[in-house]
């Protein structure tokens, strides 16, 4: 049996960082960690091949040697998903899809062969017994959520390690949380899973044996979810690193009550965590209680950033604009908490109801449901639902923010704050090791951003006061720098500016 596993690609996003990549001379930001599990748990007597259309074309030649395609897509890919099943079926091939997008909106996918809802781990198995019988199901609907005992050691052969910026693992699945606009909790559920430690260094030592040596960024949706079993995780990562010199930098997402425990926090810089990415949604506590987001509302959101940035760990944060909840002047309040926290990856995203969540349910019982499929797409500015705030009012003000906080002289002034809060002391050294990608994306950055770009006066002022007071945060620095040139080429892109000068 031949199966080709595929990717779908998405559209560009502030998300999808797809200019700071080319700089660096990537094509994506992590693999797709799901398909290469799949693959890991296919029988080992077929023929496998993975096409990651975000890395590369997937072409005709692909499909042809197939007797099988699988793909995964999240909402955001359906609209290539849909090009790919139909590739597929033109040439007579089984389709088989699954992933979050199938686990939603499984209806969407009449014309795939068969497609999984929830987790595969014991599905899967049942589905390759049915093929051999003649007998598989076009539906297999995962009843119980497995014990992530059952995930192997992901199949990273499959991938062109040189085209991505990060390595992917999966500790957890679940979070503890009830947010209300977040599908995790009704994928993956609110108790996390986690794998063992033997698991997680078995995985780590095949990243390393594959000769990784850079980003590994940990997808759980909320690491600390299971604080108990993290805490007996991490001291085992920590030797692993410290015998192994090092070899990745961990990146990861947590609550933001991440920052109640310094313990936790010094555990994680030990281990070589250097960022992490928190949902602050928005500073507006009555905003905070209507989405059910308690744990952000029993703490002063600066002083829990501060505290994580204070173990060496960049912040990056998730905003929120739309909720019913909102003040009139909610994009002056966001963008003057985004300055305060000295948070350079800001993400401000206009509220959607993404189907199946409980604010779709909410909004479906209120009449309020516009019949608009929301595209995932943080840079998509049509409303799927009725807001209280004018819509054209909210969707300006949600511009406004992104014109401000993308300026080049914003940007680069709120990345040298949060620089200075940011404190390596006592973190371990990453990456000792300069590669000559390394030396190559340094000059593509400097001919970019200091030569060729209409800001490059702001970017040697930046580069100056980063090498004068952020010596042992210069990669960061650099990096950051690439990020936010990303975030003006998309801001300008869409036409989300008006008469901004640089943009």
């Amino acid at each position: 049996m031949r199966v080709l596993l595929v990717y779908p690609s998405f559209p560009d996003t502030y998300w999808g960082f797809r200019h700071a990549l080319s700089l660096q001379g990537k094509r994506s930001v992590i693999p797709p960690l799901g398909l290469i599990t799949i693959s890991a748990m296919l029988p080992a007597s077929w023929e496998k091949r993975l096409v990651d259309m975000n890395v590369r074309t997937l072409n005709d030649a692909d499909l042809e040697w197939a007797d099988m395609v699988f793909a995964s897509a999240m909402h955001i890919q359906k609209d290539s998903l849909a090009e790919v099943i139909q590739r597929s079926k033109i040439r007579g091939k089984r389709v088989v899809i699954g992933g979050p997008h199938a686990s939603i909106s499984p209806d969407e996918l009449a014309d795939a062969d068969h497609v999984f809802i929830g987790e595969a781990e014991e599905t899967l198995p049942e589905f390759v017994r049915d093929l051999e019988r003649g007998e598989a199901k076009r539906i297999y609907n995962a009843v119980e959520r497995p014990a992530l005992s059952a995930a192997p050691i992901p199949d990273f052969h499959l991938l062109d390690l040189r085209r991505y910026n990060a390595m992917a693992l999966q500790y957890s699945r679940g979070c503890p949380f009830n947010c209300e606009f977040c599908d995790i909790i009704e994928i993956y559920g609110r108790v996390p899973r986690t794998k063992s430690n033997a698991q997680m260094l078995g995985e780590l030592e095949a990243l390393w044996r594959a000769g990784w040596r850079n980003n590994v960024f940990i997808v759980d949706d909320n690491f600390i979810g299971n604080k108990k079993n993290v805490r007996g995780l991490l001291p085992d990562l920590a030797e692993w690193s410290e015998r192994h010199r090092y070899p990745f930098g961990f990146v990861t997402e947590a609550s933001v009550n991440l920052a109640d425990d310094e313990d936790l926090l010094r555990a994680m810089r030990r281990a070589g965590f250097y960022q992490v990415f928190v949902g602050i949604e928005t500073p507006v506590v009555e905003s905070l209680k209507e989405t059910q987001k308690g744990q952000n509302t029993r703490r002063d959101l600066i002083d829990s950033i501060r505290k994580i940035q204070s173990y060496g760990m960049e912040v990056m944060a998730g905003f929120i604009v739309g909720f019913d909840n909102d003040p009139e002047n909610i994009f002056d309040v966001q963008v003057d908490f985004i300055r305060e926290s000295g948070i350079s990856c800001s993400m401000v995203s206009l509220l959607t109801a993404l189907p199946g969540t409980q604010l779709w349910r909410r909004l479906a019982r209120e009449g309020r449901l516009r019949e608009i499929d929301p595209t995932g797409k943080n840079i998509d500015c049509s409303l799927n639902f009725i807001p209280k705030m004018d819509a054209a009012r909210l969707v300006e003000g949600y511009k406004s923010i992104l014109r401000t906080i993308y300026r080049p002289a914003e940007y680069y002034q709120r990345t040298l704050d949060g620089l200075a809060h940011l404190n390596r002391d006592g973190a371990p050294k990453l990456w000792a090791k300069v590669s000559m990608n390394d030396i190559a994306a340094l000059v593509r950055i400097a001919l970019c951003l200091g030569v060729r770009d209409p800001a490059r006066s702001e970017f040697w002022r930046y580069m100056k006061c980063v090498l004068a007071d952020h010596r042992d945060k210069v990669r960061q620095g650099i990096a950051l720098a690439a990020m936010g040139y990303h975030f003006r080429k998309l801001t300008e892109q869409y036409s989300v500016v008006d008469n901004l000068g640089y943009l």
